[in-house]
């Protein structure tokens, strides 16, 4: 199969397409089943039980849409095409994600992020950064954000209402694609990232998280 090869204008075109499809274009498609359809629609959550979900799954939303800006990001700054391409597929994967935490959140009669463009935009910032600082860095910044991403999951999971298992089930399903990200970058010669790197991006995960969870 043949590769396309864009030139840079070209790229930026894409990415730009990309951008305004994922912030504010229809429903996103998932290529795979969402998890939650093995599970009844007919939970039986208290109003608060609902929102406390609705608030835990837009968090997760909002950090999928941050998921996709990093991986188009560094696709868009990649050196290798393999690198590239294993961006590639991730950033599709991160998109199955992205449509099944906003399905959740239609059934449970809440909305995304307001602050979905700053959270896009930070990310594709940072995306493109890691992968401009060499394909290791950017590797090693895929393993560390999918390592808090994972932390913030197994989270989730706890807090969520017992009976709210069609989101659990959506968590688990991120979790192990989360975890399989992680593993095709350290595969592929992800560098270790250094420990005041590690730090910053858990703060401004933490400002995102808390953030979300309101607004």
């Amino acid at each position: 199969m043949n590769t396309r090869h864009y030139s840079p204008l070209d790229a930026l075109l894409v990415a730009a397409n990309d951008a305004l499809q994922t912030m504010f274009g229809s429903a996103p498609v998932s290529a795979r089943a969402n998890p939650a359809a093995a599970h009844a629609s007919n939970e039986t959550l208290t109003d608060a039980e609902r929102r406390h979900a609705a608030s835990l799954m837009r968090i997760n939303h909002a950090g999928e849409i941050a998921a996709q800006a990093l991986y188009q990001g560094q696709a868009l700054t990649a050196r290798e095409s393999q690198v590239q391409e294993k961006m590639a597929h991730a950033a599709q994967e991160e998109n199955d994600h992205l449509a099944w935490c906003q399905e959740r959140l239609t059934e449970l009669n809440s909305r995304k992020s307001l602050l979905t463009p700053a959270w896009y935009a930070g990310s594709f910032a940072i995306g493109a950064l890691a992968g401009a600082a060499g394909d290791k860095w950017s590797l090693g910044f895929v393993v560390e954000t999918e390592r808090q991403v994972i932390r913030h999951l197994d989270e989730h999971l706890q807090k969520l209402p017992t009976q709210d298992a069609r989101s659990q089930a959506i968590l688990r399903q991120m979790r192990d694609d989360e975890a399989k990200h992680a593993t095709m970058a350290l595969a592929a010669g992800a560098a270790e990232l250094p420990y005041p790197v590690k730090k910053l991006m858990s703060a401004v995960s933490k400002v995102m998280t808390t953030t979300a969870y309101w607004i």
